[in-house]
């Protein structure tokens, strides 16, 4: 035999001005901004409070950093084989070194310094036939 239960009433969400509404992630402070590396238009998305934790616990308080390659899409980024990297940071790391794309700018140049990656770029610039 089962019980009937009553379910429980929603919240409302907060509405925004012009009646859209607001969700939990909407209330965190997520930044987009655009950078051009070495010819490669790159998407940099920055969450300095990623899981919403710093009031109630900032120790625990983590900073996400996506990465994307937008064009041209054949383009190499010597931090990503895919176009795409998310990376997890201890919070004011990145404003540390001067904000998004200053640290997603240094992370290319230093990373581009690899003995891999000049590899990879150098056989990406030769035709092959197989």
């Amino acid at each position: 035999m089962t019980k009937n239960r009553k379910a429980k009433p929603k919240k409302p969400k907060k509405k925004r001005p012009g009646g859209a509404r607001t969700s939990r992630r909407d209330q965190r402070r997520k930044t987009v901004q655009r950078l051009d590396w070495r010819g490669v238009r790159v998407a940099v998305s920055y969450e300095p409070d990623w899981p919403g934790m710093s009031e109630g616990a900032p120790e625990a308080a983590t900073a996400h950093l996506e990465v994307k390659r937008i064009s041209p899409d054949w383009a190499l980024v010597p931090i990503t084989e895919t176009g795409y990297r998310s990376h997890f940071l201890p919070r004011g790391t990145v404003e540390g070194v001067g904000g998004p794309v200053a640290y997603v700018k240094a992370w290319l140049d230093e990373a581009s310094k690899s003995p891999d990656w000049k590899r990879r770029e150098q056989q990406s610039r030769q035709l092959s036939l197989f």
